[in-house]
C-alpha cells in the first residue's frame, strides 16, 4: 500500500495497510524513517513517526540482511528502546542471502537490544509473511475492528495515484531532484465506461530541476508518466489516461502552507 524505492525518506506520510485473518484485524502503519530533518517537511515526517510509534501495540523494525549496525541504526535502536513498546526484528530479502549470512545478521542485532521476536522473511516471495502475522497475534488487543473487512488501506485513491507518480520520480531521477518534488492530483474523474481521466502536477524547487524532470524533448517526463500510468491502471483495475505537468515552487519544503496543501499534515 506504500510506495517503495532505493532512496531514503521515500515514505512521507503515515500509511495504514489492513490485513484481516478470521476475527483478527492487523493494521500495519508504515511511517517515514527516523532521520535528522533539514526542512519543515523533514520535521513533519519525524513528528509523524514519533506519534505513530506511541500509538501502536508493537513496532516492526525491518532491515536488510546485512550484518552491520552503523551509527544511524544505533540511534534508531536507542530511540525504539526508549518507547517501551515491544520490537520485532524483521529481516527482509532472505531470498538473496545464505543461511550463514542471515544468522550473522540476527547475532549482530541481538547485541544491540532484546527483541520480542525475530522474523526472517521475503516480501518478494512471501516466505515468512504468515510467520510474521503469527508473531503479531500475541500483541493483539481486544476491541472492535477499526476498518471495514474489504478495506486494505486508509489512503484515498486520489492520494495513491499521486504517490505512484512520486515513486516513479524517485526511481527515474538522481540525487536531490526527486526529494524536492511533490505531486498534486488536480483531476480524478471516471467516465461511464469506467475509464479514469487523471491529471497531475509535479512540483519541484528549481527551474533546473524542472528541465531534468522534463528531459530532452520531454523524454524523461514521458518515461515517468508511462511507468506511473501502468501502475495506476494495475491499482485501479481499469484504463487510465494520465496527463502530467511540471511547475516550480521554490523552497516548498519549508512552507507550512504548501506542505499542508500537498497532503502532508497530521491526522
Amino acid at each position: 500500500m506504500a510506495i517503495v524505492s532505493h532512496k531514503p525518506q521515500t515514505t512521507r506520510n503515515r500509511i495504514c495497510g489492513i490485513v484481516n485473518r478470521g476475527e483478527l484485524q492487523f493494521v500495519f502503519v508504515d511511517t517515514p524513517g527516523f532521520h535528522k530533518p533539514r526542512t519543515k517537511l523533514g520535521d513533519y515526517m519525524v513528528s509523524v513517526t514519533r506519534q505513530s510509534v506511541a500509538q501502536v501495540d508493537a513496532v516492526l523494525l525491518m532491515v536488510e540482511p546485512i550484518a552491520n549496525v552503523g551509527p544511524q541504526e544505533e540511534a534508531l535502536l536507542e530511540q525504539l528502546g526508549q518507547t517501551g513498546e515491544p520490537v520485532i526484528l524483521v529481516i527482509n530479502k532472505i531470498d538473496t542471502v545464505e543461511k550463514e549470512t542471515l544468522l550473522a545478521v540476527i547475532a549482530r542485532y541481538a547485541r544491540e537490544m532484546e527483541f520480542a521476536a525475530v522474523v526472517p522473511l521475503s516480501a518478494k516471495t512471501g516466505e515468512g509473511v504468515e510467520a510474521l502475522l503469527e508473531e503479531c497475534t500475541q500483541f493483539a488487543q481486544e476491541g472492535p475492528h477499526l476498518f471495514p473487512a474489504d478495506m486494505t488501506s486508509d489512503q484515498p485513491e486520489r492520494q495513491m495515484m499521486a504517490e505512484i507518480i512520486r515513486e516513479k520520480l524517485l526511481w527515474c531521477l538522481d540525487r536531490e531532484v526527486p526529494h524536492g518534488t511533490a505531486v498534486e492530483v488536480t483531476r480524478f474523474s471516471e467516465r461511464d465506461n469506467g475509464i479514469i481521466d487523471l491529471e497531475a502536477t509535479i512540483y519541484c524547487e528549481k527551474a533546473s530541476h524542472k528541465g531534468i524532470i522534463i528531459g530532452k524533448q520531454g523524454a524523461m517526463l514521458k518515461k515517468i508518466s508511462t511507468m506511473a500510468r501502468i501502475d495506476c491502471e494495475k491499482f485501479m483495475g481499469t484504463k487510465v489516461f494520465l496527463t502530467t505537468w511540471v511547475k516550480v515552487k521554490e523552497n516548498w519544503r519549508d512552507s507550512d502552507f504548501l506542505i499542508r496543501n500537498f497532503g502532508y499534515q497530521d491526522t
